[in-house]
């Protein structure tokens, strides 16, 4: 599936091959998050990531570095989160040479000029606002404070206004210089690409970048012992709320029978929460469920959107549904969550992007690399005991989180509800 070469500063090149498709999907990897900083530098990983699109020293404005790409019909654009940055480019094939180019020039030459830093601090801050006015935003950022608090991983991604406001230009090439090392990076391509000529194109442009030694994440202080709750008062037509229990890291060999749990549990329109909470009782139009997986932790979390004099109901038909799954899965229901689990991975691996992501990700992560093959291997093996063995084992009371954002004075109602 995939080829891998390390070049002599440490540098990880992985490529596959996709001779049948025209496009061709760069993606850059680096070892740095929110899960690196420390409290009074929160954001200072997503203000780098902005400040990396504002000029170089031959594309001296964002207009020269988006046109570039833009203008040959492709997609540029970066992502940070809480343990891996990502800056990629996809364009068609014969356009490779020009993203390299335009993608290594960013990360290498970006010039950080001090009045673009305090022009994209106000950005950012308003890019903070934006989820802050936004209920159902505000609810997520809560719930990781909820499950992870006062520590890093329950720290929004971007920062907080008083740390974005006072992160000086020396603090950020600083962090620059530890974390934007080859030997903290993996670079992925996907496409209609020869792993030698992409690997020589590589040493050609990244060969004299310089080592570093990058500051190492924080591990997860995991010490709850009962439920735990924050409300936030907002006049809200809707009550935002999401319940949240600690999940699994990456590796964990429970992993994927987790993820099946929340399949059955909140993905899609057959999922147990729909058909339960919207097609059943009417009380939401949006609910669902997600898994998250860290380096060392994790979570299951439940969102539902609903009426504020139905949050309440809302909260005990969620739990009723993590209860039922302890009780056991019915073979049936077991095999169409494994076919919807196999068929959307086999379906993101039609994309160079979602191949390209697949095997960078994991290599900047977790040091390997799962084939798709070997996923669906695992799925295939996980049984109905499996499922109900992990339910029970992490669908408990002490672990429950809730975080509400609506019209609400207190929690305590709803705290009197937390139990399994």
């Amino acid at each position: 599936m995939y080829e891998k070469t390390t070049l002599d500063n440490g540098l990880r090149v992985l490529t596959a091959a996709m001779p049948h498709t025209r496009s061709v999907s760069i993606n850059f990897f680096i070892g740095a998050g929110s899960r690196y900083e420390q409290p009074e530098r929160a954001g200072v990983s997503h203000f780098i990531e902005h400040l990396a699109f504002k000029g170089t020293q031959r594309r001296p404005t964002t207009k020269d570095i988006s046109e570039a790409i833009e203008g040959v019909g492709g997609l540029l654009n970066a992502g940070t989160d809480r343990e891996l940055t990502v800056y990629w480019c996809k364009v068609a094939r014969p356009h490779l040479d020009l993203a390299l180019d335009v993608l290594v020039d960013m990360l290498r030459n970006s010039k950080y000029e001090p009045e673009e830093i305090e022009r994209e601090r106000k950005v950012i801050i308003e890019e903070l606002n934006m989820s802050l006015d936004s209920p159902r935003s505000r609810v997520g950022m809560l719930i990781d404070e909820v499950v992870w608090p006062a520590q890093a991983l329950g720290r929004d991604v971007v920062g907080t206004k008083e740390t974005v406001s006072s992160i000086s230009r020396a603090a950020m090439l600083d962090y620059l210089y530890h974390q934007y090392a080859p030997n903290n990076t993996v670079v992925s391509i996907a496409g209609e690409i020869d792993h030698d000529e992409v690997v020589a194109r590589m040493n050609d442009a990244l060969a004299d970048w310089p080592l570093a030694t990058p500051v190492s994440w924080y591990p997860v202080e995991d010490g709850q012992g009962a439920p735990r709750f924050q409300v936030e008062h907002r006049e809200t037509e809707q009550a935002h709320l999401c319940l949240a229990l600690h999940g699994l890291p990456y590796l964990h060999p429970d992993r994927y029978t987790l993820d099946l749990l929340d399949v059955i549990l909140g993905q899609g329109m057959s999922s147990r929460l729909f058909l339960e909470i919207r097609e059943r009782r009417g009380l939401a139009y949006d609910v669902h469920s997600f898994v998250t997986h860290y380096r060392d932790a994790g979570a299951l979390t439940v969102y539902a959107g609903v009426d504020p004099k139905q949050a309440d109901s809302t909260l005990e038909s969620i739990l009723a549904e993590l209860n039922r799954l302890k009780e056991g899965i019915p073979e049936a229901e077991l095999t169409k969550a494994k076919e919807l689990s196999k068929g959307r991975l086999l379906l993101r691996m039609e994309d160079t992007r979602s191949v390209a992501g697949w095997i960078g990700a994991q290599e900047l992560l977790i040091d390997r690399i799962r084939t798709v093959d070997d996923v669906i291997a695992i799925i295939d093996s996980i049984t109905a005991e499996d499922l109900q063995r992990v339910a029970r084992e992490l669908l408990t009371t002490e672990k429950l989180n809730l975080a509400l954002v609506g019209p609400f004075d207190s929690g305590e109602r709803f705290q009197a509800l937390l139990k399994l």
